[in-house]
């Protein structure tokens, strides 16, 4: 694999550099590039590798991932960069429900002990969100959901439930459309709490479907407190639909390096859970 990238290298930077002695020098604009085409070859690249193959520090690497990730290009992971997902791809629920259950347990035990006595909430439709039932059995709280999914644990553990209207979206499971966004009118919220695909510092919050974008919006206004569940994965991702911006919900996630936290600390609050 290095050696193919050392090739890709040289075709990206053909005629554009510099030299000092036999080591070749990269300008900024070049490095990026390099770095662009890099992550359309392979899912992720690490920063040693971005290093050896440019010639450059570890810092002057990790400050052109950092504006890489700002302008959209790609997605800071611990030791490197990963391609961003398509802005229209959505997995499913039986999909999603496999994917980082361990962090998306300590996220939901930790957003579940927020939930008092007394209190109207939001359950948002979302494998995290399911993730919360568990933890909210014997709670003198009231309900409402979008996500059918989530109907019998609520009703097993005998909370009081009521369901949104609206149309069935079968990838996923939710209730979305006009009749959903119409019904959230008869209802305030103590509390929401909301799975979300993407969360950019710049973009805010995303899911690549419109009709369950508007739905999570709808219900992050009329609640007292917002608060979004999502894996590091989530982080620097941007869908085709936007639900919110960052200062509007806090974020409840499980691991995040410290400058990433530092980076959305400053637009957001930010509970980073850990084992």
């Amino acid at each position: 694999m290095l050696e193919m990238r050392n090739r890709l290298h040289y075709d990206v930077v053909r005629g554009k550099t510099t030299r000092r002695g036999s080591v070749i020098i990269l300008l900024t604009p070049e490095r990026h590039e390099l770095i662009v085409q890099l992550l359309k070859q392979h899912s992720v690249v690490k920063i040693q590798e971005l290093i050896d193959i440019t010639n450059t520090s570890e810092s002057t690497i990790r400050r052109d991932l950092t504006q890489l990730e700002q302008e959209g290009f790609l997605k800071r992971v611990h030791g490197g960069a990963a391609r961003l997902q398509g802005k229209i791809k959505e997995p499913s629920m039986s999909e999603k429900a496999f994917k980082n259950v361990q962090e998306k347990k300590m996220i939901a035990a930790f957003a579940a002990n927020l939930v008092e006595d007394g209190d109207s909430i939001y359950l948002d439709a979302g494998s995290t969100i399911t993730e919360m039932l568990p933890f909210l059995k014997n709670r003198d709280i009231v309900v409402v959901t979008n996500g059918l999914m989530h109907l019998s644990s609520l009703l097993e553990a005998r909370i009081q439930t009521f369901l949104t209207g609206g149309y069935v979206k079968e990838k996923t499971n939710a209730l979305v459309g006009r009749g959903a966004i119409l019904s959230l009118d008869h209802y305030r919220f103590d509390k929401c709490f909301m799975g979300v695909n993407g969360i950019h510092p710049e973009y805010g919050y995303t899911t690549p479907d419109q009709e369950e974008a508007m739905v999570k919006s709808k219900a992050l206004s009329l609640s007292r407190e917002a608060f979004f569940l999502a894996d590091d994965s989530k982080f620097s991702e941007v869908y085709f639909s936007k639900i919110a911006n960052l200062h509007e919900a806090s974020i409840i996630t499980n691991s995040l390096d410290d400058e990433v936290n530092d980076l959305y600390s400053r637009k957001t609050s930010i509970k980073v859970v850990k084992e």
